[in-house]
């Protein structure tokens, strides 16, 4: 899952993206408005974490700007300003969720999983397919009851995937979900990571969960 944030703070910026990133999450870092409304239209995120007072453009008018263009991206406010009516302001004007600064980490993290799960119209936490269980709450996955040893990326790739079951997702939609604007690309990266979760799988249960559709990407049926 990819997130973007947007935060003229660099401390407050910096220690989100090592959260996020531990939490498994592939994140991109913006500390201004012109910036940031930059990458919100040139990448799909999952989630995009808004600060309002922001250099640049103010991060009201980058929300407004977002709908204006029929973003369906969720966004979750993160201001200072505590007060109703800043709240009631930026949820009319689109956004998903507002939270006051300071916040514990832990509620900024459930939020975001909530939001994604919303998008994906995803009920409860756990995804089920078949023996294939995903828990995308402690991001773990079993098959047959039994644990996969995944890596955050193999885990994103496979979650990724479920979230978007019956359709098919090219190798370069995967990859920009992948990667953050800092990462190089690596051509056959997707290839590894399919292979790679196929085995895990295929240890515990024969089934081809992740099918390939030839010429035009992976799904899960």
């Amino acid at each position: 899952m990819k997130i973007l944030v947007v935060e003229d703070s660099d401390r407050l910026r910096r220690a989100l993206g090592e959260g996020l990133r531990r939490s498994g999450f592939v994140v991109d870092l913006v500390g201004d408005g012109i910036e940031g409304l930059k990458f919100a239209n040139a990448t799909e995120y999952d989630v995009i974490v808004l600060d309002i007072m922001l250099p640049g453009i103010d991060g009201l008018t980058l929300l407004k700007n977002l709908r204006r263009r029929r973003s369906l991206t969720p966004v979750l406010i993160l201001s200072a300003k505590d007060q109703v009516m800043d709240r009631v302001n930026g949820l009319e004007l689109g956004a998903d969720d507002y939270l006051v600064k300071p916040f514990a980490f832990e509620e900024l993290l459930a939020r975001i999983k909530s939001l994604i799960r919303r998008r994906y119209e995803v009920k409860k936490p756990g995804i089920e397919i078949g023996e294939l269980v995903i828990d995308t709450s402690k991001r773990q996955a079993r098959v047959n009851g039994c644990p996969l040893s995944l890596t955050p990326a193999e885990y994103n790739l496979l979650q990724y995937l479920a979230l978007r079951r019956g359709n098919v997702v090219s190798k370069s939609q995967l990859q920009d979900r992948l990667a953050d604007a800092q990462s190089q690309a690596v051509s056959n990266v997707i290839e590894v990571l399919v292979s790679n979760v196929r085995k895990k799988i295929s240890a515990v249960n024969p089934d081809t969960v992740i099918k390939t559709k030839r010429g035009f990407g992976y799904y899960i049926d």
